[in-house]
């Protein structure tokens, strides 16, 4: 499943890339995250608790940044597991460009799933998956516009 997808956040590059390293920031963006801990450096790892169609899981994860390029971009390499849920995996590429009013956030995401999750088929998790990307993204704006995580 890919998603691709495209944001103007009112603030310079220098301060969104700053939050998109900020565990802080990450833990308030990401839907039902329980905890992140980690670093930029280092890679984070999280819980995070779901409900996709009937599937109910928590999934603990970990999360690499790779092809690092600060201020304007990296690829983000995961993999969660859910127990009987099953897992996902997948790399998100994010990049950042000036542009009037702020910067442009760009994200390429190719991730795959199994288990439970691959038996609901690809309409409902694609349709998770988008609004999930998109509930961050909201978030993530919001937070690095108010500066209020």
């Amino acid at each position: 499943m890919e998603l691709d997808g495209t944001r103007i956040i009112a603030a310079d590059r220098a301060t969104v890339w700053d939050h998109l390293n900020n565990p802080d920031t990450l833990r308030v963006c990401i839907p039902g995250c329980e905890t992140l801990t980690g670093s930029a450096d280092d890679g984070f790892e999280a819980v995070v608790k779901q409900k996709v169609g009937p599937v109910k899981a928590t999934f603990k994860g970990a999360v690499t940044l790779e092809d690092v390029t600060p201020p304007d971009s990296y690829r983000l390499v995961g993999e969660g597991k859910g127990g009987v849920a099953g897992f996902a995996k997948g790399a998100a590429n994010v990049s950042l460009a000036d542009v009037d009013g702020g910067t442009e956030l760009t994200y390429h995401v190719d991730a795959k799933v199994g288990g439970k999750l691959a038996q609901l088929g690809n309409r409902i998790v694609g349709g998770f998956a988008k609004k999930m990307a998109d509930q961050f993204f909201e978030n993530f704006q919001s937070v690095v516009e108010t500066g209020k995580a």
